[in-house]
């Protein structure tokens, strides 16, 4: 005897569960997902918001050539020293040679080394710019590096008006031995020079800004300024783990830690950075004019030059003699 036949039987339920879906591919080059809240971020957006996400405030890298775009003054940029480039005096070797190392990231960067140097405009202030560009060789100061800083430095002096800096580095390049940390005295040297003819030089430590920038020009700053999250700092965690034998503070190379204790003057995001630099370019430029007044004057409330008191007794003895 036949079963009867059920509509399950004549028409099957279909096993929905099992069901292959197509998986959603994002195409490549098109967009960025952000590693701190996962969000995707058309790059052409990305790129209009100066390399920050727009749902955490993550700051991406950003190349020296977007920063100086969005920094300075339209038409203001004038670059210097494009014709200095590296060589590989020590014959260095290792994985590859110095010269290929060399030649593959000015293929990559487009950059003959890894700091871009010149003067501009930022908010109508005139001003010396070294810019440093991480992905050369992750910043490394070599000799032209600290050639082309120490240059920036001195237009900035010869010129009467501030320099700025923004530090992006790993530290000394290891190619170039002792001429790398060379560079750490020579630039200090030019900034002390700098700050003797009373001018002004801002310090902006971008992520990360480690080993000998950090204990040459990016700290020695009349103001350091940060960038949110950055690294900074000298050696890397491990190794001041290992030589101290301590367990060192959470978050203790951080731009919020050092600005609790003093090392940092100001966090400033990306996309204010440059209002903000202008702003404290007025502030400094005024105080650099009423500087100038005061010596010119002798002191303030003086204006017919002579001056009061031991001080200016003695300096009058000096002119004297």
């Amino acid at each position: 005897m036949t079963q009867p036949t059920t509509p399950s039987s004549v028409f099957p339920k279909p096993d929905y569960g099992k069901t292959p879906t197509r998986k959603k591919e994002m195409p490549e080059g098109l967009w960025t997902k952000c590693p701190e809240c996962s969000a995707y971020i058309f790059n052409k957006e990305l790129e209009s918001l100066q390399m920050v996400c727009k749902q955490c405030s993550n700051h991406f890298a950003i190349s020296a050539v977007q920063r100086l775009g969005h920094l300075l003054d339209e038409g203001s940029w004038e670059e210097y020293d494009t014709g200095i480039t590296p060589i590989d005096v020590l014959k260095f070797t290792g994985a590859s040679s110095y010269a290929e190392q060399l030649k593959k990231y000015q293929k990559k960067t487009g950059l003959n080394e890894g700091v871009v140097c010149g003067l501009g405009r930022l908010e109508g202030h005139p001003v010396s710019v070294a810019v440093m560009e991480f992905s050369f060789i992750g910043g490394s100061m070599g000799s032209v590096v600290g050639e082309k800083i120490t240059r920036a430095i001195e237009r900035a002096t010869e010129r009467l008006i501030p320099v700025l800096i923004f530090a992006a580095s790993g530290g000394a390049r290891m190619h170039e031995g002792m001429f790398s940390l060379m560079q750490m005295a020579k630039t200090s040297g030019a900034l002390q020079r700098h700050a003797a003819a009373r001018l002004p030089f801002i310090s902006i430590l971008t992520h990360p800004t480690m080993g000998g920038v950090t204990a040459s020009f990016a700290t020695l700053g009349d103001l350091i300024i940060a960038e949110p999250k950055a690294m900074i700092g000298f050696a890397g965690a491990r190794v001041l783990k290992e030589t101290t034998r301590q367990d060192l503070p959470k978050g203790f190379q951080t731009a919020e830690f050092l600005l609790e204790r003093g090392l940092i003057d100001r966090i400033i995001p990306r996309p204010q950075m440059r209002a903000e630099l202008g702003k404290l370019l007025d502030y400094l430029d005024r105080s650099h004019s009423l500087h100038q007044i005061v010596e010119r004057n002798g002191r303030l409330g003086s204006p017919s030059g002579h001056t009061h008191g031991n001080n200016g007794h003695e300096s009058a003895h000096a002119a004297g003699a």
